[in-house]
């Protein structure tokens, strides 16, 4: 996906709404929808856990790819309840956005500043769960690997958005990057958690 591809619709309109491609409204939908599924699994997964102690979610594979590992961590409730309820509400919330984009909506800059906050406290909260799977607790979850793709995705393009509408204010010499190589970013954000996670369990891997 170009940023160019993303940019035919972000111009302001005379209400000082600002409005946003086709492209990049699917962009959200789809990385929506995607977080929103793996939120889904494993809330229905953690229940189940809930339920009964011994029981082991699909996707807990080995030692290393073991959901039920993070599940059962202090780290799986951040906030004192299970993590992926809270994505169950704002990945909702993005979906929602995108469709209303689809739709023709546009909305004001202070909008978009949320959006993109929002974002921005979702790639940092998945840092944090990436840093204490890799290092803490010592496994992964497939599930919540699809989640932090879609978050990494979702917060670069949404901040493309506002850089190269003008929410955020930039030099020229940033725009241009956004509207050429926007793809870049995420691309190299997940190369290096990809890395990250190749090197910590080598000897696992080449076993």
């Amino acid at each position: 996906m170009t940023s160019a591809a993303l940019d035919d619709t972000s111009s302001k309109g005379d209400s000082g709404t600002i409005g946003a491609s086709r492209a990049f409204a699917w962009m959200l939908v789809i990385t929506g929808a995607a977080g929103l599924l793996a939120a889904w699994v494993i809330t229905l997964d953690k229940f189940k856990l809930l339920e009964d102690p011994n029981f082991t979610p699909g996707c807990s594979l080995n030692p290393v790819v073991s959901c039920g590992s993070i599940m059962k961590s202090e780290q799986a409730s951040a906030f004192g309840f299970p993590n992926p309820m809270l994505g169950l509400v704002t990945y909702g919330m993005v979906i929602a956005i995108g469709v209303a984009l689809l739709a023709g909506a546009r909305y004001r800059r202070w909008y978009w500043l949320g959006l993109n906050a929002g974002t921005l406290f979702g790639v940092g909260f998945c840092a944090w769960l990436m840093y204490q799977s890799l290092y803490e607790i010592n496994a992964l979850c497939l599930w919540c690997c699809l989640a932090w793709v879609a978050t990494i995705v979702m917060f670069w393009y949404v901040t493309s958005q506002n850089v190269r509408s003008g929410v955020i204010p930039a030099p020229g010499a940033l725009k241009t990057f956004f509207e050429e190589f926007t793809w870049v970013l995420p691309v190299l954000h997940i190369g290096i958690i990809g890395m990250l996670i190749l090197t910590r369990w080598w000897d696992f891997w080449t076993s």
